[in-house]
């Protein structure tokens, strides 16, 4: 597997990817590929770096980052579907780990807990639980029930 740094030319593509991306995890991000595609040629300009990882002229899988003083916080790893289960994640994390991120920083990663796959993909690359994050959405009971608006009132 190579790699090549993402540059501003790869927006369109990394939108489409990030937009399999947001599908195959089940995030709530209604953004479209052209929005997408926007935000990534931003943050591509200012705070993120990118990888794109081939294999015989082919995208395999991208990794989205972000370098701070003392982190290094991975905000996306994607493999393509027809890639995924033949280690293309677990070796591109290697070579992250081992060519491109500094080792004395610390590594962090977000992912929904209700994706089990990843959860254990990332703890099986050495990521360990650290905190969880909680929330309420607006049309929501404190019993956790729903709130039907066109029912009325309770």
């Amino acid at each position: 597997m190579t790699l090549r740094r993402a540059t501003l030319r790869d927006g369109a593509l990394l939108a489409e990817l990030n937009y399999q991306l947001i599908r195959d995890e089940g995030h709530r991000n209604p953004m479209t590929v052209p929005e997408l595609e926007q935000r990534m040629k931003r943050w591509l300009a200012s705070e993120y770096a990118g990888v794109i990882f081939e294999e015989t002229g082919e995208v395999v899988a991208y990794a989205l980052y972000r370098e701070q003083p003392d982190e290094v916080y991975l905000r996306q790893l994607f493999v393509v579907r027809n890639r995924r289960r033949q280690g293309k994640g677990r070796r591109a994390m290697e070579i992250l780990r081992t060519q491109i991120w500094p080792m004395h920083k610390r590594l962090t990663v977000e992912v929904l807990v209700r994706n089990e796959a990843a959860v254990a993909f990332w703890r099986s690359v050495g990521y360990r639980d650290y905190s969880l994050a909680l929330e309420i959405l607006p049309d929501t009971k404190p019993d956790g029930k729903t709130h039907d608006r066109s029912a009325g009132p309770d």
